[in-house]
């Protein structure tokens, strides 16, 4: 028997008080932060043959408490399919390893930032990452690992960490139109990233692009050759033709 079928036949004091959990809410988001989430999202998205992807959505950790929530910026869960969803409820899919926030304005304020890592603590996810674009080059990111319970804050240098739920690293580098965004690469430096589809699309056309002139400069090139060669034999022809003609009337 189906338990949805089993329940219907069992008998309750009271009827159930069914709680909301909101999948919307009306939050502004300047184009810049829009831009760079939405590119930090295409590039996550490569990873969802092996991961559940979110950016936005409210995240739920209290099945009784719909306060309890948060809306990163982009999430990730390893090991689960990456179905459509309206919200995250861990009591459903699990928590989210790795979350990241691009700290706005709101954010900024250091009260604000503390309430927010601790709701993140609260959460349980494995790896937080924090992009400031407004911050001083050097302090635009952060990074924070969860350590025998705790939500520890790890030493970053050059705006390079890696990326430890992914086994990639963190960079921050000019994108988008922007002259900093957060990135992952596949190096430490930073110098082959991870990239968006339609980048990749791009780098490939661009491949298939340089192929092909390098083709035309060889057929070019051999065209030349042939060329070459067909009046060098021309020209030796016609000297033969004139020495056996000299050779005929010496000989006449």
């Amino acid at each position: 028997m189906q338990p949805a079928a089993h329940a219907r036949r069992l008998r309750h004091v009271r009827a159930p008080s069914p709680l909301h959990f909101p999948e919307e809410a009306l939050v502004p988001e300047t184009k810049r932060h829009l831009e760079i989430r939405t590119l930090l999202y295409l590039v996550l998205k490569t990873f969802s043959d092996r991961a559940a992807i979110g950016s936005d959505q409210f995240v739920y950790w209290s099945a009784s408490d719909p306060s309890r929530c948060l809306a990163p910026d982009a999430f990730v869960r390893l090991d689960t399919p990456d179905t459509p969803f309206g919200s995250w409820k861990t009591w459903e899919r699990g928590a989210p390893e790795l979350a990241v926030e691009i700290v706005s304005e709101h954010d900024a304020d250091p009260q604000t930032w503390a309430e927010k890592l601790g709701k993140y603590h609260e959460l349980g996810v494995m790896e937080l990452v924090a992009f400031d674009p407004e911050a001083a080059p050097g302090e635009r990111l952060r990074v924070w690992d969860r350590i025998d319970g705790d939500l520890v804050e790890r030493v970053v240098e050059g705006e390079r960490s890696p990326c430890s739920v992914l086994g990639l690293h963190w960079v921050v580098v000019p994108a988008a139109g922007h002259p900093a965004a957060l990135r992952l690469a596949r190096t430490p430096d930073g110098a082959e990233l991870v990239l968006t589809p339609e980048e990749a699309e791009r780098r490939r056309a661009e491949a298939e692009r340089r192929r092909a002139e390098a083709e035309g400069r060889r057929a070019e090139t051999e065209r030349r050759r042939a060329e070459a060669e067909l009046a060098a034999r021309a020209s030796a022809e016609r000297r033969i033709a004139e020495l056996e003609a000299e050779l005929r009337r010496r000989g006449g």
